[in-house]
């Protein structure tokens, strides 16, 4: 690859992002004046509303059959706020300073009415019960002063408590001490001052740098994508002398070392604003002191993963952007990436989650775990390796898809209709044909919705009920979309009459399909322990009907409903777009992705895989519906006969060995192959 062109291009593209003054601005005035400014701004506001709190005057009235008592109580602690604003010292270390007054019981008719006109904070009310005193505290925990005036009447009653409590063991002639005390223990926190300091940044500073990395990238990407297009400059590009390859790889840098740059100046804004909080505690006398050198290997391990991330996420967001055609649209597109970013960026917020070899793959959320790992000084050399390696590896990938785009005339140049259909008028529409890709993903994403909150709501209340509701989603939702669009619904669900033989070498691939993927899940459970026996005790509990039910609502509804879906719309639509190993591959990963189970994602996809050829090569969905039903089918039966089966198919019940994986293997690639040869011979190598 020429090096000088790619170098050209690149001081191009710099160019080009540089005079939008909107990337400057992200790049630079953020991160260096408006996130410190935000930072001491927000310290400032917190501090000033909790002095204000602690300033208020809190209304308290109190009704007692106590003879005063704690009446009393409240009067000593209204004269020991009053007395030079007091030095008792609250939690976060602060002096108090509030003012209580105590309101007249009598002069009170309705305490709920008052509490509501904020006339009063807090209604004490207390009646002999059985002997003792029952205290109840009335309060609105929807107003702050009233929460507040309810933390200083419990501080004063566990006071009160404590003391009548010695009172009564001094009455009976017993020691206080002996009887309250009988053990002595403390707490002794062996963390560090750094340990501490670095657990708390652990959970802020990787979501703060994955964020400003999307935010550095984002405004690059779109401008050297959709901007280009958008300015009509990318056709001239395009004729140059200049591969497709040299095009992608120096816009990819541009963006990249664009984010890089961003997140290095936020990565500084943030140490400035450490060091200044380092400095303020410093000059307290009671500041404990961190030596701030311990974190220059986490500081060194932040800035790889920083380039490793922004290599990752900079080919991604030109991936999303490279679709749009405006400027305006790219935003649009950019905008459930990000969502989805911050969303994963949160698990360094979540406890107990821990960087192990499934989460050392997965994007963002392994950056985020690596770092705060650093931070709290665990280092293991192992997960370091895999998040870099892993991040560069997906930052190949999405280079690699990119250059799929580019190399597409249709997805440059074309018009295409990028609306979605739905919201036309339907008059408007024209019958017949398929629907539209962008039809495809709003029917997906629409329908994954509906199953997740609405699926999930009717499986738990309903079992086996509630699965075929959520059966139903798949097949409703798509179906009226179509009807709306007035799509060609044979066309659409590839409603195709076939051979006889499609549905046997159908059958022989499904039968071998089943005994590869017993393989399959032995290993994936072996992996994910915890998501499998999640799974199996949610089959088991789906299991507890009756035969006839399950079988029908796990094998019969599935091979309705969701091959309509995957093999159907989207198969369909996704074949006249894409090539057609594309389209096999995208449509048996959205299939293993539906199941949302690490365990099942291998098998599942693999199997969507299968199902989509046979699709193909058929031209109808029967096949593919007969050996979905077959693959759920042999799942009940086995389910449902351990005893009869156990005796005939040990195998299937048994932890397998390596002999028995090998047999499973051999026989099923034999069925798989009769099958395969039985599609071939009857519909010929090519459809």
């Amino acid at each position: 690859m020429n090096t000088k062109v790619i170098k050209t291009l690149v001081k191009k593209e710099f160019l080009d992002v540089f005079r939008d003054r909107k990337t400057v601005i992200m790049m630079l005035v953020i991160p260096v004046i408006l996130y410190p400014l935000i930072f001491i701004g927000v310290m400032q506001l917190v501090s000033m509303i909790s002095s204000s709190m602690d300033k208020q005057t809190y209304r308290i009235a109190i009704e007692a059959e106590d003879n005063g008592a704690f009446l009393q109580k409240m009067e000593e602690a209204k004269e020991h706020a009053d007395e030079e604003t007091t030095d008792e010292e609250t939690t976060d270390g602060k002096e108090t300073e509030y003012e209580l007054i105590l309101v007249d019981a009598d002069s009170i008719t309705d305490y709920e009415e008052a509490l509501n006109a904020e006339e009063i904070d807090a209604y004490i009310s207390g009646k002999l019960q059985d002997g003792k005193l029952q205290y109840d505290v009335y309060y609105l925990s929807s107003e702050n002063n009233s929460s507040y005036a309810r933390n200083i009447v419990m501080d004063i009653f566990d006071e009160y408590k404590e003391e009548l409590t010695k009172e009564k063991i001094t009455e009976a002639g017993l020691d206080v001490h002996e009887i309250l005390e009988p053990i002595v223990y403390e707490e002794e926190d062996i963390a560090s001052n750094e340990q501490s300091l670095g657990s708390i940044m652990g959970s802020i500073l990787p979501f703060m740098l994955i964020v400003s990395l999307l935010m550095g990238t984002m405004y690059p990407a779109i401008d050297t994508t959709a901007g280009e297009r958008e300015r009509g400059t990318l056709e001239t590009i395009l004729t140059l002398p200049v591969t497709n390859r040299q095009l992608i790889v120096s816009k990819f840098f541009t963006v990249a070392m664009i984010g890089i740059i961003s997140a290095l100046l936020n990565i500084v804004s943030m140490g400035g604003i450490a060091f200044y909080m380092y400095q303020i505690m410093d000059l307290q006398s009671d500041a404990q002191v961190f030596d701030m050198m311990q974190f220059v290997p986490a500081l060194l391990v932040c800035i790889l993963t920083v380039f490793a991330f922004s290599l990752f996420i900079s080919a991604v967001t030109m991936c999303v952007t490279a679709f749009a055609k405006s400027y305006k649209e790219a935003n649009n597109y950019v905008t459930p990436l990000m969502l989805v970013v911050m969303f994963v960026g949160y698990i360094g917020f979540i406890p107990n989650v821990e960087l192990n070899r499934t989460m050392a793959m997965i994007p963002v959320a392994n950056i985020c775990l690596l770092i705060k790992n650093m931070l709290v000084f665990k280092v293991d050399y192992t997960a370091i390796a895999v998040v870099l390696i892993s991040n560069v590896a997906y930052a190949v990938f999405a280079i690699l898809f990119l250059s799929k785009i580019y190399d597409s005339e249709a997805v440059l140049f074309g018009e295409g209709k990028a609306g979605i259909q739905l919201f036309e008028k339907r008059s408007n529409l024209k019958k017949g044909g398929l629907p539209e890709l962008s039809d495809v993903w709003f029917v997906l994403a629409l329908t994954m919705m509906l199953v997740l909150y609405a699926g999930s709501m009717l499986q738990i209340k309903f079992g086996l009920k509630g699965v075929f509701g959520t059966q139903m989603i798949l097949l409703l939702v798509p179906l009226l979309i179509i009807w709306y669009t007035r799509k060609d619904i044979r066309q659409t669900y590839a409603f195709q009459q076939t051979k006889a033989s499609g549905f046997v070498g159908g059958l022989f691939i499904i039968l071998g399909m089943f005994c590869i993927n017993l393989v399959l899940s032995t290993g994936m459970i072996k992996l994910f322990p915890q998501s499998a026996g999640n799974i199996m005790t949610a089959f088991a509990e789906l299991m507890d009907g009756s035969f006839l039910e399950a079988f029908f609502v796990i094998a019969v509804t599935p091979a309705i409903c969701e091959e309509m879906l995957f093999r159907g719309i989207v198969f369909q639509t996704m074949k006249k777009k894409y090539r057609i190993t594309s389209a096999i591959l995208a449509v048996g990963v959205l299939f293993g992705a539906y199941h949302m189970s690490l365990v099942k994602f291998l098998p599942t996809g693999l199997l969507g895989i299968v199902l989509c050829y046979t699709v193909y090569v058929t031209g109808s969905i029967y096949p593919a519906m007969l050996m979905h039903f077959v693959n759920n089918g042999l799942s009940v039966i086995i389910s449902y006969f351990p005893e009869q089966l156990g005796k005939v198919f040990p195998v299937f019940y048994e932890e397998l060995k390596l002999s028995d994986s090998l047999i499973l293997l051999g026989v099923g690639l034999v069925l798989f192959s009769i099958g395969h040869s039985v599609l071939r011979r009857n519909y010929g190598r090519n459809k």
